[in-house]
């Protein structure tokens, strides 16, 4: 996707050269950013019709975003947030092409970089809600399952199942928006081996009564049988 949005932006002085043959760089530079302002506002409003349609508004709400953007005052929800950064993106666009138009070239480099980096936002809070709503199921089903095989800290189950998913989900953000991804990578990966060998080593310690339980209920052995004693007697 980048590529190609690489390649438009680069073809854009080409298109809007024969344009200065007739018409002054400043008049054809405010006609793209009136252009860009209309093209803007329509694609907010179809960008919110067409995820409401689908009911990813739904989505959000049931992965607690929606609430996490009330609570902060931010004035919209998911969906509204997601046409505006279409709007965002569209009107940084249009303001690359008449930088470009009037011989900004810095300026309009520069404002194609924010451009380009809209879409990678827009793909980090796809992967949020996501990672949300999937870590709001995995800590469900991890409860239900402790409930059922009679476990007393069966809800602290499904909060340590939740947490370890939305800590990948960070990531896949982090990694996602290109913030610290070597470091970030590696303190992960160093964290959840700590976590994952200090829960092992209490697990050993302290369950091993409980763990021979299970396994002698689940996999009982065969008791060695007395002498003398057949099959077939009681």
């Amino acid at each position: 996707m980048m590529s190609i949005l690489h390649t438009v932006l680069a073809s854009l002085p080409a298109v809007v050269w024969q344009w200065r043959r007739w018409l002054p760089p400043v008049l054809i530079a405010l006609a793209i950013l009136g252009g860009g302002w209309v093209a803007a506002r329509l694609l907010r409003f179809v960008t919110a019709k067409a995820l409401r349609a689908v009911n990813f508004h739904v989505l959000a709400e049931r992965a607690g975003l929606d609430g996490l953007l009330s609570a902060g005052g931010a004035g919209t929800d998911t969906t509204g947030l997601l046409g505006i950064l279409v709007a965002v993106f569209v009107a940084l666009v249009a303001l690359t092409w008449a930088l470009d138009v009037v011989g900004l070239s810095h300026a309009a480099d520069l404002a194609s970089r924010v451009a380009l980096y809209i879409p990678r936002l827009m793909v980090a809070l796809l992967l949020v809600v996501g990672g949300l709503y999937f870590a709001r199921f995995v800590a469900q089903s991890a409860a239900q399952y402790g409930a059922t095989l009679g476990l007393a800290d069966a809800p602290l189950l499904g909060r340590l199942a939740r947490s370890v998913v939305i800590a990948f989900m960070v990531l896949m953000v982090l990694d996602e928006l290109r913030i610290g991804q070597g470091l970030i990578r590696d303190s992960f990966l160093i964290l959840l081996g700590g976590v994952t060998l200090a829960a092992a080593l209490a697990f050993g310690l302290g369950g091993r009564r409980w763990a021979a339980q299970i396994l002698e209920r689940d996999w009982p052995r065969e008791h060695p049988r007395a002498p003398g004693e057949g099959p077939g007697r009681g």
